[in-house]
């Protein structure tokens, strides 16, 4: 029996994944999970078989039916209309389930008349589970039987789960190449007729790129591989096993609902015909002997209205009841921060507080050690030309002294083996690599893995390597005073093939990874139950892996203001409608393009306090020099950053409840609502430079009159006026922003 990317165990002859457990193929300990309980109220959900299908599930919002070809077609049921993206094949295999299997496909036939309705029971609530067997459609030989369960519960009405499990039901072995499951081909045209196939909006989970944009339009020839869990070219890697669709009237997702960083992907394309379409597929490598069974993870389709939003929330809450404990961000979370990082590179203590007045004066409370105080990734011990002796520790109790708090940049689990540099740092094998070889990830070959910045890799899996994270926290937090970490360049990690780690499967240096980052936040939390630990995805989408240990989300790197406001609202979905997302330094909202380089020039605030985000600068000053003039603190910002850092500490809109009101991509303008203390807060964003003019929709009220005053600029707008059937309309003109206050 083979394993590589996903994790299984054995029971007799029975090669099983667990939801959230590695039992035998892992190097980490997780929680194990409550006994499944019964529901307490039958299931309204409705589960109809035909002999020869389909088998129709009805929530109370949603119609999934699996088809006789075997595809899997999911419909909201809206304002008396069935909804739906999903566009089947006719007259040729069509199914949403298949596997590659000694080098080729194999289709399965499914067998309605000997499917089981079944009451659900586990932690998601009352619900159906029907399972139904399947035969091979060929080639002739094949051995393999299948039997597909799909679940529907009330609680998540919009939400179908499936999983498969592949059996040997011959004497010789048979190699499971890749599995593929929830393929999808999608048509804008099903929903919104005389548009183009492809013509809707999506979302992609991947950690893909830096700086690509994860919410986007789809064109002609899109093509993204979305590659999950571990590390990816370049460095990346992890991400959120989701990728969404949708047009002004439905929306459709696929993904996983597992609680590890599993490998696999979801690619998505546009196909000749100008379908879009999309699946899991996933690297099984596994060889099964004649009995033996092996199981895919659990999936899901999803149908809503709205955007990306709505899925995503929706998959944050199936995790939530799978174990995903999620944190309340301490209070601190949402202070304004200034970083260090406008000085780059070579930055001083005196530097650093030298900028104390002007925090005090614009109530920043936060400031923020950025990267290369330290001498050698992996030691991190100050550097002797910049922080000489005690002179860091000295410095963060002249921040305490004057009332603020410091921040910590480091990038845990990557180490200098004396293999390349970064910037114009070069690389020296650090004490850590020296002293203890045997902790390092090893690639295939048995050399040193590349991670980040093309750093080895200390492995997560190693019980030493979790003690020794711990001990470096206690020395931040502890000893040096710290009041949280900024952990930066954070993906994956590669998968490790050190036999000195006795590792069941190369993905336990994946999967444990979450458990370094858990020593960290929780050795963090336990010195200050006050601090903050930040983890940055820098361009990219997060993992889930870490997503739970953190205080505070960030907008990691954004390029311009739409991906600001775009990240927080994904932010928001991950970790809830009061989550901490710190909105990144300020000057990122605007970048311009210099070789291959950006320069930063942005002032955009509204992008960040209006979406509820956590504002940042990174502003330097007094002048230093012109090397820094980008970011330096004129007399012109000094108004402009004084103003809107006042607005961000008397509103405080980042601790009120984010609201999903508007559709990314088909309302125009941008619109986003927070509420907060009994009032709605709205924020518009023209489409253009241009001047827009026309009508805003203020939705979620309640019946009533309404207060509108244009927060930004002090400006009464009048009143409004809400009924039980519609929402008020409000006519205005404005650039760039609308930033609303309505209240009763």
């Amino acid at each position: 029996m083979k394993t590589r990317s996903l994790p299984y165990f054995l029971i007799g002859s029975a090669l099983l994944l667990v939801s959230g457990i590695l039992l035998l193929n892992t190097g980490c300990t997780k929680t194990a999970t409550k006994e499944a309980e019964p529901p307490t109220k039958p299931s309204v959900t409705k589960a109809v078989v035909n002999d020869g299908g389909p088998l129709v599930l009805t929530t109370s919002t949603a119609e999934f039916q699996v088809l006789p070809s075997g595809y899997v077609q999911g419909f909201l049921l809206k304002d008396g209309k069935k909804l739906t993206l999903d566009e089947t094949l006719t007259g040729q295999p069509g199914g949403s389930d298949y596997v590659i299997a000694n080098g080729k496909e194999v289709q399965f036939v499914l067998d309605f008349g000997q499917a089981q309705v079944l009451e659900a029971v586990g932690k998601m609530g009352a619900g159906k589970r029907v399972e139904i067997p399947a035969r091979p459609l060929g080639p002739s030989g094949t051995t393999l039987q299948r039997t597909l369960t799909v679940e529907a519960y009330d609680d998540f009405p919009n939400l179908l789960l499936t999983s498969l499990e592949y059996k040997n039901d011959g004497p010789a072995e048979v190699t499971l190449d890749q599995a593929v499951t929830q393929r999808h081909r999608f048509d804008a045209a099903l929903a919104q007729p005389k548009v183009a196939p492809y013509d809707m909006w999506s979302f992609h989970g991947s950690s893909y790129d830096w700086g690509k944009d994860d919410v986007e339009k789809l064109t002609r020839n899109f093509s993204q591989p979305n590659a999950m869990g571990e590390m990816v070219k370049g460095g990346y890697g992890g991400g959120i096993p989701v990728v969404a669709f949708w047009n002004a009237s439905v929306g459709e997702a696929i993904g996983h609902v597992e609680t590890l960083p599993l490998t696999l992907s979801l690619p998505v394309n546009v196909d000749k015909d100008a379908r879009v379409n999309t699946s899991i597929a996933i690297p099984a490598n596994a060889t099964l002997k004649a009995g033996e069974t092996y199981s895919t993870p659990r999936s899901f389709l999803a149908v809503y209205a709205g955007d990306f939003y709505e899925p995503l929330r929706l998959w944050s809450s199936v995790l939530a009841r799978e174990g995903w404990d999620l944190p309340k961000p301490s209070s601190e979370a949402y202070n304004v921060s200034w970083c260090g990082w406008g000085y780059e590179f070579n930055v001083t203590p005196a530097q650093m507080l030298g900028t104390i007045p002007k925090l005090k004066e614009f109530g920043i409370k936060w400031a923020t050690l950025d990267d290369r105080w330290f001498d050698t990734y992996g030691d991190w011990k100050p550097r002797a030309d910049t922080f000489p002796g005690d002179s860091i520790k000295k410095m963060v109790d002249d921040f305490h002294k004057q009332g603020e708090l410091v921040q910590l940049w480091w990038l845990p689990i990557g180490v200098e083996d004396g293999q390349g540099r970064w910037e114009s740092h070069k690389y020296i094998v650090s004490k850590v690599a020296q002293e203890h070889p045997e902790w390092l990830i090893l690639d295939k070959n048995g050399k040193h893995a590349r991670m980040t910045r093309d750093l080895a890799a200390l492995c997560p899996a190693v019980p030493e390597v979790q003690a020794y994270y711990k001990q470096l926290t206690e020395k931040f937090i502890r000893d040096w005073g710290f009041d949280g970490s900024k952990l930066d360049n954070i993906y994956s990690v590669p998968m490790c093939y050190n036999p000195a780690h006795h590792h069941k499967s190369p993905q336990d240096s994946v999967n444990a990874m979450a458990d370094v980052y858990k020593t960290i936040f929780q050795t963090t939390r336990a010195i200050k139950p006050e601090s903050v630990t930040q983890a940055c995805p820098c361009g990219t989408p997060p993992s889930l892996a870490w997503l739970p240990y953190i205080d505070q989300a960030v907008t990691a790197d954004p390029v311009g203001a739409v991906q600001v406001r775009r990240r927080i609202k994904m932010y928001k979905a991950l970790l809830g409608p009061e989550a901490a997302v710190y909105g990144d330094h300020v000057e990122l909202s605007a970048m311009s393009r210099v070789g291959k380089e950006w320069t930063e020039h942005g002032s955009d605030f509204a992008s960040t306090i209006g979406t509820g985000g956590v504002v940042g600068t990174k502003f330097v000053w007094p002048d230093p020099g012109a090397k820094y003039k980008p970011v330096l603190l004129t007399q012109s910002k000094e108004e402009h950053w004084k103003k809107w850092i006042g607005i961000y500490n008397q509103k405080m809109l980042s601790k009120g409840t984010f609201r999903d009101l508007y559709v990314t991509g088909y309302d125009v303008p941008e619109g986003y609502a927070i509420e907060k203390d009994g009032k709605m807060y709205y924020a518009f964003f023209a489409p253009t430079a241009a001047a827009w003019k026309g009508e805003v929709e203020l939705r979620g009220l309640q019946p009533g009159t309404y207060h509108v005053m244009d927060y930004a600029y002090g400006q009464d707008l009048g009143t409004v006026e809400a009924t039980a059937d519609k929402a008020p309309r409000l006519a205005t003109q404005f650039k760039e922003h609308l930033l609303l206050e309505v209240s009763k």
